[in-house]
């Protein structure tokens, strides 16, 4: 009950102020932009939204911390912090109500971009299977970045600051799974060690998802992932609270 409250109270505070509106416009405009001119959707002749996919992580790199920079950092800023944790609420009550308002807003981007799968639809006849597996794909990567998110914005009150930390982690994470890092890796290190650090990679386990497969292993990745940097908020919050 408590998450749900905390839940609705920041989904609202989102599209009172401009910040779900300017996220929303930026992401739809970006992604067309990368996946019809860039990708080249439609001059493949292939019925399918692999290209469109594909520029997800990248454009997340630097639009999920905008949205999740001021998760924490405006609360510390503002000293709202001190108020919120003075009701009835739990601080990982709090941390997860405003995780999911912020996935929320992700997801209400995503559903957006449904009238290209329509148009996919329309010129072909795509594998549906594997478009709806790349869209929950797209989804627990979010959550994924979002608790990264989360964490960078718990450890400073400059939104600036939690932005270019989160932005930075995030891009790290994806790009040490890009076809060209990882074989820069095996070319000059252990094979171990570059499977190792490719594994750890969103991009790795996104593609893997996007080609049609939900496998336990890639959503047992952001599930974990999520948690961790969402527990690591909890205790970075608490141990200042203490002081």
């Amino acid at each position: 009950m408590n998450v749900r409250i905390i839940l609705r109270r920041e989904l609202a505070s989102y599209f009172v102020t401009p910040i779900a509106y300017v996220v929303l416009v930026v992401f739809l405009f970006f992604m067309n932009l990368l996946g019809f001119w860039l990708g080249g959707l439609y001059e493949r002749e292939q019925a399918d939204l692999q290209p469109y996919f594909s520029f997800f992580p990248w454009l997340y790199c630097f639009l999920i911390p905008a949205l999740s920079m001021r998760l924490w950092a405006e609360e510390r800023r503002s000293g709202s912090i001190e108020l919120l944790l003075t009701q009835p609420v739990t601080l990982w009550q709090a941390v997860l109500g405003k995780f999911l308002a912020a996935w929320l807003v992700v997801g209400i981007a995503l559903l957006l971009t449904f009238p290209v799968w329509l148009t996919i639809n329309f010129l072909g006849s795509p594998d549906n299977g594997t478009i709806f597996a790349a869209y929950v794909g797209s989804f627990v990567m979010a959550a994924g970045f979002l608790g990264i998110g989360s964490f960078t914005s718990s450890v400073t009150s400059n939104q600036l600051i939690a932005f270019l930390g989160s932005a930075v982690i995030c891009f790290l994470l994806v790009v040490v799974g890009f076809p060209g890092t990882t074989d820069w890796f095996r070319d000059h290190l252990p094979q171990w060690f570059a499977d190792g650090v490719s594994s750890l990679s969103f991009y790795t386990h996104y593609m893997s998802i996007t080609k049609g497969v939900l496998d336990l292993r890639d959503m047992l990745y952001f599930a974990l992932i999520t948690t961790f940097f969402l527990l690591a908020s909890t205790v970075v919050l608490d141990s200042r609270k203490s002081k």
